[in-house]
C-alpha cells in the first residue's frame, strides 16, 4: 500500500475516533447536561460577587468561599420552594376533609356561585346534578381518582427525586466551577482561540454578558414583581397570600406569566364577594407588570447584550419551547451571539 494512501487513511482515523469519542462521551453524561448548564448559568451569575468576596479573603480561605457561595445558592431556592411546600401542606389537609365531607353529605352549591356576574344558573345546575348529594359527589370523587390526571400524578414521586438528583449535581458542579475558575477560563480562553481565532473571546464575553443580563432581567425584575405583590395580596385578603406570592415570582421569570395568577388571585377574591379587591389586583398587577416589562426588564436585558428586545423575546419564548425553564437563560444568550456575528460580518463586508 502506498505510504500517500496510509498517511491519508491515518490522518482520517484520528479526527474520526476523536469525534466519536466525543459523541460517546455526550451520550453518556446526556442525563446531567442539565445539571451542567445550570451549574454554569449560576456560575455566571455570581461571578462578580464571587470574585469581590475572593479579593478580600486570603489566599488559604479560598477554598471555604466557593463552599459558602454554593450555599448560599442553595438556600435562595431552597427556602421560597419551603415556604410554598409548607402552604401547599395545609392546602391539602383542607382538600383531604373536604373530600371526606363530601362523601358523607355531599357539596352544596356555594354562595359565591349566585353572585357571579354571568353563568350563575348553569353553573348552580351543573352542581345540584352533580356534588349536591353523597352519592353524586362520591361517584365525582370516584371518576377525579380513575382519571388520566390522577393516574399521572402518581409519578410524582419519582419526578421530584429525579430534580433532587440534577440539583444536587447542580450545586456539585458549581462549588467546583467556583472553585477552579481561573484555570476553566485559562481552558476556555485557549480553546475559543484556537477555533474562533480573535473572535473567540469576543463570543464568549458577549455570551457572559447575555446570561447576567438576563438574570437581572428575568429573575431580579420577577423578585421585585413578587415583593411587590405580597404587601398588595395581604391588605386586599387574598387566601394564602405569601404562597402566591412566591407563585408570582416564579410565574414573572416568564415576560407576561404573573399576568395568570393575577387572575387567579381575583377569582378567589370574586368568589369571596369582594369584587373591589378582585378589580384592585388586577389594576395593580397589571401596572406592576406593564412598568417591569415595558421598562425595567428592556433596559436592563437590552442595554447589557445589545439586542432588541423584541430579539429578547424570541429568544426567551424559544428558548422555553426548546429547552424548558433552562431555555430562559439559553435563548437570549443564542440570539445575541448570532446578532453580534451577524452585525461583524455586515461591517467586514
Amino acid at each position: 500500500m502506498p505510504i500517500a494512501m496510509i498517511s491519508e487513511r491515518r490522518s482520517l482515523a484520528l479526527p474520526a475516533f476523536v469525534i466519536g469519542l466525543a459523541l460517546l462521551g455526550l451520550w453518556i453524561i446526556s442525563g446531567f447536561l442539565p445539571a451542567l448548564a445550570w451549574a454554569v448559568v449560576l456560575a455566571i451569575a455570581v461571578d462578580p460577587l464571587y470574585m469581590r468576596l475572593r479579593n478580600r479573603l486570603p489566599s488559604h480561605d479560598r477554598l471555604l468561599l466557593p463552599l459558602f457561595i454554593t450555599l448560599i445558592a442553595a438556600l435562595l431556592i431552597l427556602v421560597p420552594l419551603a415556604i410554598a411546600l409548607n402552604e401547599a401542606a395545609h392546602d391539602v389537609r383542607d382538600l383531604v376533609d373536604w373530600l371526606s365531607a363530601a362523601r358523607a353529605t355531599g357539596v352544596q352549591v356555594p354562595d359565591w356561585v349566585g353572585r357571579l356576574p354571568f353563568g350563575s344558573n348553569e353553573l348552580t345546575l351543573w352542581w345540584q346534578q352533580h356534588l349536591a348529594t353523597p352519592e353524586r359527589a362520591a361517584g365525582q370523587i370516584e371518576a377525579l381518582r380513575n382519571s388520566a390526571w390522577f393516574t399521572h400524578s402518581r409519578l410524582l414521586g419519582a419526578a421530584l427525586l429525579h430534580r433532587a438528583v440534577i440539583f444536587g449535581f447542580t450545586l456539585l458542579t458549581l462549588f467546583f466551577l467556583l472553585r477552579d475558575r481561573d484555570a476553566l477560563l485559562s481552558q476556555v480562553r485557549r480553546a475559543g482561540e484556537r477555533l474562533f481565532g480573535a473572535a473567540g473571546e469576543r463570543i464568549g464575553l458577549q455570551t457572559i454578558r447575555s446570561v447576567r443580563g438576563t438574570i437581572d432581567g428575568l429573575v431580579f425584575v420577577a423578585i421585585g414583581e413578587g415583593a411587590v405583590m405580597i404587601p398588595v395580596y395581604m391588605l386586599l385578603g387574598v387566601p394564602h397570600a405569601l404562597l402566591f406570592g412566591v407563585i408570582t415570582m416564579v410565574a414573572a421569570v416568564i415576560p407576561f406569566g404573573a399576568a395568570l395568577i393575577f387572575t387567579i388571585a381575583a377569582c378567589l377574591l370574586l368568589a369571596k364577594g369582594t369584587m373591589a379587591g378582585a378589580i384592585a389586583v388586577i389594576v395593580i398587577g397589571l401596572s406592576v407588570v406593564g412598568v417591569a416589562d415595558h421598562f425595567v426588564r428592556p433596559a436592563l436585558i437590552g442595554n447589557a447584550i445589545r439586542l432588541p428586545f423584541i430579539w429578547v423575546l424570541i429568544g426567551i419564548f424559544g428558548g422555553v419551547e426548546s429547552f424548558g425553564l433552562l431555555g430562559l437563560f439559553v435563548g437570549p444568550a443564542v440570539m445575541a451571539v448570532l446578532v453580534m456575528m451577524w452585525r461583524e460580518f455586515l461591517q467586514e463586508s
